[in-house]
């Protein structure tokens, strides 16, 4: 059939219309955009560079390279400059005209691969820095599961002791840096978390730090004033990058095992003494294990961590959510967390102006009710049933049935922690910037606890006998910061260059709470949530408490840094604070420090000596200071005196001074004194430093005996004393071996300190001696550790073990050489005349890690070792259960090590000091990171580590790494210990 010639035209020229319509387009289209692909390679061997950021200029599109170095991308129109960017490489900007394929060779930026160092206030080059700061990255952080943020740098900073004394999840850290700074103050250095002195360490995930500073001495820590004698740790979050949108996502799970059960007896061999006439106590006929019931042995931890990120040239941002459920090797005792953490940085206004937003959030759901009861567990009879005959559980009246606990009672935490802060710069004027930093941190917490009717609490309390037991309270926390700066940059005449910056510091803490308890309830229907119905209440024994406290810092400071031709440097610090805490006669204080370092590699006459790659000399001097004592401890402060009857018949509260005023009451100051020296040898395959260190402490914080009248009561807080220290650390870190594919490195870390307290009295306020570390148990032992005027902190003073007589009593030495009983011992604290002498000091001399990391093409392996050396241990265990004596379940070293003890009464002497010196294989990780050929998968690596794996030791108590050796009371194991555990991780880091 043939068309009519009108439909034929028309057909053609409709034809024509759409062809010219689908060139139009498609011009329009290529001239919109264009795609263009190429290779980044690195100028110095021509190697692919993977993971490049590659950006069009003047936009929010971007990409990155593959691992062979590969990329592609589509430029909008009007665009036509490529920006390359990559850590540690010079940025290139790259006009593509009309090619579409663009290969870029990147050149190393010196200067960006120097170690880039946060400090108070702002940054430094590791080169550049003219006092004892320790920085650890992201890459070498501990691998098995951080608890708590500070569980990542244990052991990787030379000088700062952390210390856990469990692997409770509910647990935190002690911290003490260059040993012990204060009797009665605060001794754990003071925490900033991006800018916000007092930082909550709860609001920090593993997964979203970067580094982890820590300035040591004094002239580094001086810009904190009146809070950094403790020393003060710096920790700086992930922050976004300009280019492609990236997803990263971390998990892991862990599990933890029972290890080194304290040697008590069990029902088979409580059973084998008894019929051995040995052990007379009675076979009850069962065989129960009252530790193994308080285990969880089903526990599993996981933790999964997801970050979105990402930017274009003005924005970039960061965003995370996780959640966290760390189970405890103990029933009942779990911490389950989840939140979020975002970060916005935004620059414009000519790139004049730049802000940076910061907001966290955490939400805890703790069980706090199990982690104790072991000591009551291990001491029961084993051959006791848990029940009775009627299914009830038994109970008596001088220990507590810790698996009914478990069973009948409940213990919750409902936690939420929050900050936001942001900080807004503008550049005034060239190189100068002034900044304005504001943040708020909260943290309220909501506790909970019920006792069943039924419950051994309830059934044995005499007020309310089979009544439960209630309690609530809660306590909101606010920490608000206000800081303005002022940023100033130049280099003049090529050689002299400056950084300086002023500013001014508020911050105000309040904190507040309320708690109530109540008994008799005759249903356990409500538990907590209705506190009122208790029958307690009415007859005026119920609890019922409330407080509200606050503080408030005020403070001027300023930096400048000072090089001249990169050889020659000089910074100065100065801080002049006002704290509310103290008297009215000592509001304000200043805080100096200067340092000084000399780059002597840079010096002409170095350059024939190629061995030495970097050699910097640093020298400083630095004052600060610790208010840490609590609010209101120089004023008048009232408390109640109890309800009295009135002559009109009522009964009201009376009020009454609870402490004495003290005007002059004012912040410990700390002088250090540091040198040290930087190295790198032999083409960077050796480096590390050392420092020494000298402090003094004066105008020690501490409570006196006051003298009535003037003063109402008989104690006082006054300034009085003297405490110095003496210390060196060293760090290293050398390339052990490169061969082709394999490398292996390794980092030492090492530091011994010493602290004496060189006063504590004064004019008008005397004291003969100081003791401290009260021996747990029953018999009222005292303390262990006794310090006078020029003795060494943590020394134990007690009485020197002399062996038995006939008839198989305890013998002691006197001062004279005699053996006496221990009822003839001179207990006085006249050193002139008491028998008791120095036996032992429990703070270590040394400490020590060691890191091997050894990698083959993409398998990873890393060793940490951790130990403590030349110091001792109380084996307070074994005096308590080391003896038949006890009459009830005991250790099985009684009847052997200690069989000599039976009968005998508990006594304190160097007869159970021990060693504590010891050595553990912290962690083993082993790990394997894919190389994908794919542009979908950044970066894939899997990991395996076991923690606590092994301990070498002569101590045979539980594990010395886990007794305290921080504070003015350490050495001494306890008796309610939380059980030693091995764990094994597996984890996953996947980056799109």
């Amino acid at each position: 059939m043939v068309a009519p010639a009108g439909q034929s035209e028309k057909s053609k020229i409709l034809k024509c219309v759409f062809a010219f319509l689908f060139l139009l387009f498609a011009s329009s289209a290529a001239f919109a955009q264009k795609q263009v692909s190429g290779r980044v390679t690195a100028a110095s061997d021509n190697s692919a560079l993977p993971g490049v950021t590659v950006v069009v200029k003047g936009t929010n599109t971007g990409t990155s390279t593959d691992p062979d170095g590969r990329y592609s991308i589509e430029i909008p129109a009007g665009q036509d400059v490529l920006t390359f960017t990559f850590v540690g490489y010079t940025a290139q900007d790259v006009a593509v005209g009309n090619r579409t394929t663009v290969n870029v060779t990147l050149r190393e930026d010196a200067k960006a691969l120097e170690e880039v160092v946060v400090v108070g206030y702002g940054t430094q080059r590791r080169e550049e820095v003219t006092a004892a700061v320790a920085n650890v990255t992201q890459e070498e952080f501990r691998q098995s599961g951080a608890r708590n943020a500070l569980d990542l740098v244990q052991g990787k900073v030379a000088g700062l002791v952390i210390t856990r004394s469990s692997s409770n999840p509910n647990t935190g850290v002690a911290i003490q840096l260059r040993g012990v700074g204060s009797i009665n103050g605060g001794n754990s250095p003071l925490v900033v978390i991006d800018g916000i002195p007092g930082g909550n360490l709860d609001l920090l995930q593993q997964d979203d730090i970067e580094s982890i500073s820590v300035l040591k001495d004094g002239s580094a820590a001086a810009i904190y004033g009146t809070r950094a004698n403790g020393g003060v740790i710096l920790v700086t979050t992930k922050k976004g990058k300009a280019g492609k949108a990236q997803f990263d996502y971390n998990t892991y799970f862990r599990k933890e095992y029972e290890r080194d059960r304290p040697d008590f007896m069990t029902a088979e061999q409580w059973r084998a003494r008894v019929a051995d006439k040995i052990w007379n106590r009675p076979d009850l006929g069962a065989s129960t294990d009252w530790y193994g019931l308080l285990l969880n042995k089903k526990n599993l931890t996981q933790n999964h961590n997801l970050a979105l990120s990402g930017g274009g040239e003005n924005t970039t941002y960061r965003a995370s959510i996780f959640y966290q459920d760390l189970q405890g090797i103990a029933r009942e005792n779990e911490r389950k967390q989840y939140g979020g953490r975002i970060s916005i940085n935004h620059t414009g206004f000519q790139d004049r102006l730049s802000a940076q937003i910061n907001l966290a959030t955490n939400f805890n759901n703790a069980n706090l009710l199990g982690g104790g009861g072991w000591e009551s567990s291990l001491q029961r009879n084993p051959t006791q049933s848990l029940y009775n005959q009627d299914g009830t559980y038994f109970f008596e009246p001088t220990t507590t049935n810790q698996v009914a606990r478990l069973a009948q009672e409940t213990n919750k935490r409902q936690q939420q922690t929050s900050s936001a802060d942001a900080k807004f710069s503008l550049e005034t004027l060239k190189n100068l910037r002034a900044s304005v930093f504001l943040a708020v941190q909260r943290n309220n917490i909501l506790d909970g606890a019920y006792r069943l009717l039924a419950s051994e609490s309830s059934l044995e309390n005499g007020d309310a006998p089979g009544g439960g037991y209630a309690s609530r309270s809660t306590s909101l926390s606010n920490n608000y910061t206000f800081e303005p700066t002022i940023d100033y940059n130049t280099t003049i005449a090529g050689n002299h260059s400056l950084n300086a910056v002023v500013g001014y510091s508020y911050q105000y803490f309040v904190n507040e709470g309320f708690d109530g308890n109540n008994r008799g309830f005759v249903n356990d229907i409500f538990q907590e949530n209705n506190l009122g119905t208790g029958s307690q209440l009415r007859l005026g024994k119920s609890g019922l408490g409330s407080f509200k406290n606050d503080n408030k810092l005020i403070a001027f400071f300023g930096r400048a840094n000072y090089s001249f031709n990169n050889k020659y440097l000089l910074s100065l610090i100065l801080r002049r604070e006002g704290t509310s805490r103290f008297g009215a006669n000592n509001k304000w204080g200043n805080f100096p420090a200067v340092s000084v370092g000399w780059n002597i590699t840079n010096e002409d006459f170095m350059d024939a000596v190629t061995f030495i790659d970097n050699l910097k000399f640093r020298a400083g001097y630095g004052v600060t200071g610790n208010q840490e004592i609590g609010n209101y401890n120089s004023l008048v402060t009232l408390g109640g005196g109890g309800s009295y009857l009135f002559p009109d018949g009522i009964y009201r509260e009376t009020y009454g001074p609870t402490r004495n005023p003290n005007p002059d009451l004012k912040w410990e100051e700390k002088h250090e004194i540091n040198v040290g020296l930087d190295f790198s040898l032999l083409n960077n395959r050796l480096g590390g430093s050392i420092d020494v260190f000298q402090r003094r402490i004066v105008d020690l914080l501490g409570n006196y005996q006051s003298q009535q009248p003037p003063f109402v009561l008989d104690n006082i807080n006054a300034n009085v004393g003297t405490l110095v220290g003496k210390g060196i650390e060293l760090t290293l870190n050398a390339q052990a071996m490169k061969v082709q594919d394999f490398t292996w490195n390794v980092d030492l870390i090492g530091s011994t300190a010493s602290s004496r307290l060189e006063s504590f009295s004064n004019d008008v306020y005397k004291a003969q001696e100081r003791t401290f570390g009260g021996i747990p148990g029953p018999g009222a032992m005292g303390d262990a550790i006794l310090t006078r005027e020029g003795g060494k902190i943590g020394e134990f003073v007690g009485k020197r073990f002399a062996g038995f007589d006939d008839k198989g009593n305890w013998l002691f030495y006197k001062r004279d050489g005699s053996k006496v009983p221990a009822n003839q011992i001179n207990r006085s604290v006249d050193p002139n005349v008491t028998d008791l002498a120095v036996i032992g000091n429990a703070v270590p001399k040394y400490f020590a890690s060691l890191t091997n990391d050894f990698r083959y093409k993409n398998l990873g392996l890393r060793v940490f070792l951790r130990g403590r050396f030349g110091y001792d241990i109380l084996n307070a265990q074994a005096i308590q259960y080391g003896n038949t004596v006890a009459g009830t379940n005991v250790l099985n070293s009684a009847f052997g090590k200690y069989a000599e003890l039976a009968g005998q009464s508990l006594q304190y002497s160097d007869y159970f000091i021990e060693k504590g010196d010891h050595l553990k294989v912290d962690e083993v990780t082993l790990s394997y990171d894919f190389k994908l050929n794919t542009s979908y998968v950044r970066n894939l690596r899997v990991y395996a580590t076991g923690a606590n794996l092994a301990t070498i030791t002569g101590y045979t108590g539980t594990d010395p790494d886990y007794i305290g050796v921080t504070g003015l009371g350490p050495g001494i194991q306890g008796l309610d210990i939380y059980p030693n555990t091995r764990s094994f991780l597996i984890g996953l880091s996947v980056g799109f």
